[in-house]
């Protein structure tokens, strides 16, 4: 039995960034695909009027080439504004008047972590937290014990299943697209494994830096920002166990089997990077430490994968701006044409972003009498990045009360206890130049697995 929709809709920081990039340009989605139609509650401390949040939000769609005039109205229509500090009781006050009367509000805090429990409590004691969702951003915590309290903290006030983490990786048509193409393709599953599995290899590359986000990114760093969620939810996708049954929690289930496998990070097979120039950036501390590039290496201690070193890597002002995935097979036993192959040889490629691929990497003959051929790669689908935006997907799936999509609570808390260990300075601070791959020390963390395999954004193979 489906669980009942959400009957209105209240965002927190609706003057703020968030809501500019992101939940205007998904609620106009929602209005114009899915024919939207509740209150829409904007709530922030700005000194503002309905008409200016309104103006806001027209912008934000213009500048996202959102144009349809009758979506843009039916939005603008069902917008509501409530100005007030967090603080104040009166505020969540005159939310509940606001919602009349709904009764199964969906709440999204696009605010920082430090007022979740000042709302959370202002929800409740007015009224608005019964039978109600909340949506939570990135990040949960600042460690495994900050984000245990803070469950806990809003366990007082929202059971479990109305608590909705976002990371919108998992809203990615592409990162949906590899447990479709595992699990939909016979010919897959049996050589998902240590037997056939030789490495693997996750690569997230900005070709920018941190811009205007220095303060926030500097209190931060890659770690946090987006190993710890992305990339982990990324590798627990692809090579988590099938999952079984119907119920909704089964996939989270068999992601939580595995990333509770997964050994915490060693700080031996670590190595952060910072590229020249970052300590410039406006908010960031004077001789800040904070990593702008993290490679590693981890191990999941089940009997699919055990021994199969992994390897992730992700930083900012690298040659592209691309994110992939490449599965590396063992060779043969034995080289029956006699050829010096590359150990590398033979893989299957995702790519997440800019645009969606499936490819495998196989030898075929070269030309000639001679029996001997050279590395290809056969693209099984190409296709651009044009999908539904992963926040209109989750925050439908919120309202809906579907979870799969988001972390829960012993997800997160895997997460955390991966990276745990090498947080904070415990291991040393390299150097890199702008347009790099990082700092050469990458090199040595994958030694005889690599090498490294570069995102090539011109659609050509890697």
């Amino acid at each position: 039995m489906s669980a009942p929709r959400s009957d209105a809709i209240v965002f927190f920081g609706a003057t703020g960034d968030l809501a500019y990039k992101q939940i205007f340009p998904a609620l106009y989605g929602l209005v114009h695909d899915e024919g939207l139609d509740v209150p829409i509650i904007g709530v922030a401390k700005a000194g503002w009027a309905l008409d200016q949040l309104k103006e806001r939000a027209r912008d934000s769609l213009a500048h996202h080439g959102l144009t349809d005039e009758a979506t843009v109205a039916r939005l603008c229509d069902l917008l509501r504004y409530v100005d007030g500090d967090y603080k104040d009781k009166q505020t969540f006050a005159d939310l509940r008047a606001a919602l009349g009367t709904a009764q199964r509000p969906l709440h999204y805090l696009a605010i920082p972590p430090s007022l979740f429990e000042t709302v959370a409590q202002g929800l409740s004691e007015a009224g608005c937290a019964e039978n109600a969702r909340l949506v939570i951003e990135k990040p949960f915590g600042h460690d495994r014990a900050s984000a245990q309290a803070l469950n806990a903290m809003l366990a007082r006030t929202f059971p479990e299943q109305n608590i909705f983490r976002i990371d919108h990786y998992l809203g990615k048509e592409p990162v949906q697209n590899i447990m479709y193409t595992r699990f939909a393709n016979p010919m897959f599953e049996p050589i998902w494994n240590r037997t056939h599995v030789r490495s693997i290899q996750i690569t997230m590359a900005e070709q920018f830096g941190v811009d205007d986000r220095g303060r926030f990114y500097d209190e931060t760093g890659a770690i946090r920002d987006v190993v710890q969620n992305h990339m982990l939810q990324v590798l627990a996708t692809l090579i988590m166990d099938p999952p079984t049954g119907e119920e909704h929690e089964a996939v989270r289930d068999r992601k939580a089997d595995l990333l509770k496998a997964i050994r915490p990070l060693d700080p031996r097979h670590v190595v952060r990077g910072q590229y020249a120039g970052y300590t410039g950036v406006a908010g960031v501390r004077p001789g800040s430490t904070v990593e702008t590039y993290v490679a590693l290496k981890l191990y999941v201690d089940t009997w699919r994968w055990a021994g199969v070193p992994i390897y992730i890597r992700a930083g900012k002002e690298l040659p592209v701006t691309a994110a992939e995935v490449v599965v590396e097979f063992h060779r043969p036993p034995r080289e029956t044409f006699g050829e010096l192959v590359p150990s590398s040889s033979g893989h299957m490629r995702f790519r997440l972003s800019p645009d969606m691929t499936v490819a495998l990497g196989v030898r075929a003959k070269l030309s000639g009498e001679r029996m001997v051929g050279h590395d290809v790669e056969l693209i099984l689908t190409e296709r651009p990045a044009s999908f539904m935006p992963p926040y209109q997907r989750l925050l439908g799936d919120a309202m809906r009360g579907l979870g799969e999509l988001f972390g829960r609570e012993d997800i997160v808390d895997a997460q955390w206890r991966v990276v745990d260990p090498i947080l904070d300075n415990v291991t040393p601070l390299y150097f890199y130049e702008k347009g790099s791959w990082g700092p050469s020390e990458a090199e040595q963390l994958i030694d005889r697995d690599g090498p490294w395999r570069n995102p090539i954004v011109s659609g050509e193979p890697s």
